[in-house]
């Protein structure tokens, strides 16, 4: 066979349909993000019972919400970068272990141990963080350019099932298995990423980035179906694959600050309100935890849902406008929520109905933003570009715990009086976080939809025009 190039095994690669082992693949992929997010959701009710249990003070409670933040910023920044290095496929199941090592470890500790508590949360937030960082740009790589757009943000929306998962079975097994039980099922993940080992080939995209021509031709033919002598095998010889600083990133600067600025605001507000709405709404309606839970499977229902729907709004307008309604729409929710924290409406606390407003545009509004930032830079650097966000979500993961702790008194006691006087302002501090991820949108444009990945180059893309976003689909 006359060798070729490499866009001749890239071409033959994206027009091929989806096939078996992508959609196993996938399916995997999904169920062990799903768990994943169930592991660090699910400490929001694990606080609620441990506070009053353990005598606990707001700093040592945001400290107990706020680990699993600290461990995803270099679990993000660190994967990230070894992704870009050495692949996608091993650091995404490492990932999967490393999560269900802390969450097992987490179900063993004596009793009234905040600071060990905190400290394997770290382990749990390093093992998410990491395995997104290599997971997102797979997903984004392996997926045909003409159908991108939508399945890449799809398959964010079953993600969001974590959330509920945490909420329905912090409702029906907290008075079964208590609180050591339902932490010991964060383990889950391990056993997913065992099946990854079987069934998971390398990204093609990062292999050809990488000169691994053959090495790439193997993981196509894999994925395809098809015999390994019937696709092209590019002409170049592997190269030494180069260092991966992550100050490449910053050779393009809208996208870098645009990542930070959307990812900032929109997890401060989503952790924030996520992690402490259990406890606060115990103690102001004086409701045990279990039936809490039960209000926030609502919260859960109503995020999945729409995420099904910011999966296909932005094939119609782009990923920039989807943005855009996100932050704003979220920003007003979370502000009515703070605002109307003590009414009812029809006997049910507007609250709550604020917050599963919120969580129609936070929830949905991350299945556009997940892989929006390996979409921004060329494949050699999505993983990097993945790190950084969920670095700066790492950030926002503490800092949405944390900042009601600090308007509270990080040494008062968790009590409704001390409540109820810092929900206003911590929840008007969470909406201008997510005003300010809309503005990001509307002030540093970049649209990612219809356009190819680029294989290799320059990380300084141009943006496309939104008014051809359409076009491009088509």
């Amino acid at each position: 066979m006359t060798q070729q190039t490499s866009d001749d095994l890239l071409g033959a690669f994206d027009k091929a349909g989806l096939t078996r082992r992508y959609w196993v693949t996938i399916t995997l992929l999904v169920l062990q993000e799903m768990f994943e997010f169930f592991d660090f959701f699910v400490v929001g009710y694990l606080v609620a019972v441990l506070a009053p249990r353990w005598h606990l003070t707001y700093g040592e409670s945001g400290m107990m919400l706020l680990g699993a933040g600290l461990g995803a910023i270099f679990g993000a920044l660190i994967f990230g970068r070894l992704a870009d290095v050495f692949g996608r496929r091993s650091l995404t199941i490492i990932g999967g272990f490393v999560v269900a090592l802390g969450a097992g470890l987490l179900a063993l500790i004596p009793e009234d141990s905040w600071i060990l508590f905190s400290l394997l949360r770290i382990i749990v937030g390093f093992g998410l963080g990491g395995a997104i960082a290599a997971q997102t740009p797979y997903t984004v790589e392996i997926t045909p350019t003409r159908y991108r757009t939508f399945i890449s943000s799809a398959l964010v929306a079953p993600a969001s099932l974590g959330i509920l998962i945490a909420a329905v079975l912090s409702h029906q097994l907290l008075p079964v298995i208590g609180w050591r039980g339902l932490a010991a099922m964060g383990c889950i993940p391990g056993l997913i990423a065992l099946g990854l080992l079987f069934v998971m080939p390398e990204s093609t995209r990062w292999l050809l980035s990488r000169d691994r021509f053959d090495e790439a031709r193997a993981a196509a033919a894999r994925q395809m179906g098809v015999a390994f002598d019937s696709l092209p095998l590019p002409a170049a010889k592997p190269q030494t694959p180069p260092p991966a600083p992550l100050s490449d990133l910053l050779k393009n600067r809208r996208a870098f600050w645009l990542i930070v600025i959307t990812w900032f605001g929109m997890s401060t507000t989503t952790y924030g309100y996520q992690l402490w709405g259990p406890t606060i709404l115990s103690i102001i309606l004086h409701i045990p935890v279990r039936d809490v839970a039960g209000y926030f499977v609502y919260v859960g229902i109503a995020g999945f849902a729409r995420r099904f729907v910011f999966s296909a709004l932005p094939v119609w307008i782009g990923r920039r406008h989807s943005g855009e309604i996100m932050g704003w729409g979220a920003a007003i929710l979370i502000l009515a929520a703070g605002i109307f924290r003590s009414d009812f409406v029809a006997g049910v606390p507007a609250f709550v109905i604020c917050l599963t407003g919120a969580a129609i545009f936070i929830n949905g509004g991350f299945s556009n933003m997940g892989p929006y930032a390996a979409e921004s830079y060329p494949v050699g650097l999505a993983a990097r570009a993945t790190g950084l966000a969920q670095g700066v979500n790492g950030v926002g993961k503490m800092l949405g715990p944390l900042i009601l702790a600090l308007i509270a008194g990080t040494s008062n006691v968790v009590a409704p009086k001390a409540t109820e006087s810092a929900v206003l302002p911590a929840f008007a501090f969470l909406a201008a976080c997510s005003l300010a991820a809309g503005l990001a949108y509307t002030l540093l444009p970049i649209e990612t939809h219809g356009r190819a990945l680029t294989i290799k180059g320059e990380a300084d893309h141009p943006a496309l025009p939104v008014d051809r976003v359409k076009q491009a689909t088509t």
